[in-house]
């Protein structure tokens, strides 16, 4: 018996199982499409945005920074550090607040870390679910398909091991779909939680790098500033 005939001989309660096996992979493909597109766009306008940033910085253009980070918002690093910058620029100018700048400068990082995980993670958890779940819907398949094979041999009275290998056999393909749905969920998964904590990685040394910079531009030094 051909793959083909199982399939043929599958009841309605494995086909609802395949079709949703089916849906949750096209929300996995779609879900992992929106956020590669995401971060590509973030490299991209990041590459785009930090050299002339360190620049301004280095050559103490502190309006000049933040137009250019709210220029690049499109970039990870523009919306946190420009943020901060923007917050912080006009108490360095006062002497009575100028300590505060840092101190603002710093929460403002703080936010701006936890909103942009907040909203580069959106999604991810559905690739983690699915991962986790799909191949127990497909065990679901399974089990029901396996009954309804013995219920049948128990009726008819008879039926030697060809029977119940097809049967088996039929029901088994609720689970390889199952599993064919989780395995890419969950590498797709683990590929973006990785590059996400490589993206916060640089962006807290890039943050602590304008700490820094802060610091010492209160105390009249401008430090050269690097962005890795």
């Amino acid at each position: 018996m051909t793959l083909v005939e199982l399939a043929g001989r599958m009841g309605l309660l494995p086909w609802l199982v395949i079709t949703l096996l089916a849906a949750l992979n096209v929300l996995t493909l779609t879900v992992a499409a929106v956020k590669w597109r995401r971060l590509r766009a973030l490299r991209k306008a990041t590459r785009e945005f930090a050299p002339e940033f360190a620049r301004a910085l280095q050559e103490d253009r502190v309006d000049d920074a933040v137009v250019l980070a709210q220029v690049n918002s499109g970039s990870h690093l523009a919306r946190v550090l420009g943020e901060a910058l923007e917050r912080a620029a006009p108490l360095l100018d006062d002497p009575d607040l100028a300590g505060r700048a840092v101190e603002s400068a710093e929460r403002v990082v703080l936010r701006g870390q936890v909103r942009l995980a907040t909203e580069l993670k959106h999604g991810l958890s559905a690739l983690a679910t699915i991962g986790a779940t799909a191949p127990f819907v497909g065990l679901l398949g399974t089990v029901v398909g396996i009954t309804n094979s013995f219920m049948g041999i128990a009726r008819s009275g008879g039926g030697g091991i060809e029977a119940v290998a097809g049967g088996v056999g039929e029901a088994l393909i609720t689970t390889a779909v199952g599993l064919l749905v989780a395995i890419p969920a969950l590498w797709l998964y683990n590929y973006f939680i990785s590059r996400l904590e490589e993206l916060f990685a640089e962006l807290a040394y890039v943050s602590d790098e304008l700490v820094d910079w802060l610091s010492l531009r209160r105390a009249g030094v401008v430090m050269k500033y690097e962005i890795a």
